[in-house]
C-alpha cells in the first residue's frame, strides 16, 4: 500500500510541474513561435491540447537521482524545439535562460508548500529542493 500512495504523491507533484511548464510553454509559443517553421510533423501551437505536442516548442522534466551533481537529486529540465532549422547557439541560450528564469518564478505559486529552487548546472536547468513526498 506505501508503493500506491507514494506513487499518487509523485504523480500529483508531476502534475503540477507539467501544468507549470504548459505555462511557459505558451508564453514561449507567443514570443518566439513564429520565429522559426514547425518541423513538418508537429502541429500548430494551439490544435492538440497539448503544449507539449503541438507548436515550436516542448518542455518537460525527468527526475535525477543527482549521483555526481553538486546539487544532488531533481529534476533535470528539458527544452526542445521541434524544428529542422539551425537555431543559433545564442538564441538557445536565451530561451533556455528564459525558462529557467521562468521556472523559478513560478514555482512558488505551483508549489507554495515547498521550499524549491532552480539550479544551473552546466547546460542545463534543475528543480531542486523539498522533493519530499507527503
Amino acid at each position: 500500500m506505501v508503493g500506491t500512495v507514494r506513487g499518487h504523491e509523485v504523480r500529483l507533484f508531476e502534475k503540477k510541474l507539467k501544468a507549470l511548464f504548459d505555462r511557459i510553454d505558451v508564453e514561449l509559443e507567443e514570443e518566439w513561435g513564429d520565429e522559426y517553421p514547425l518541423h513538418p510533423a508537429r502541429a500548430e501551437a494551439g490544435t492538440v491540447g497539448n503544449p507539449e505536442h503541438e507548436g515550436l516548442f516542448s518542455l518537460g522534466a525527468s527526475f535525477s537521482a543527482g549521483f555526481g551533481s553538486a546539487h544532488g537529486r531533481g529534476y533535470v529540465m528539458e527544452i526542445r524545439l521541434a524544428t529542422l532549422a539551425d537555431v543559433p547557439g545564442p538564441v538557445l541560450q536565451q530561451i533556455r535562460d528564459h525558462v529557467g528564469r521562468r521556472c523559478g518564478e513560478l514555482l512558488p505559486e505551483y508549489f507554495p508548500d515547498r521550499d524549491l529552487d532552480v539550479v544551473r548546472e552546466n547546460d542545463t536547468f534543475k528543480i531542486t529542493g523539498d522533493l519530499s513526498l507527503r
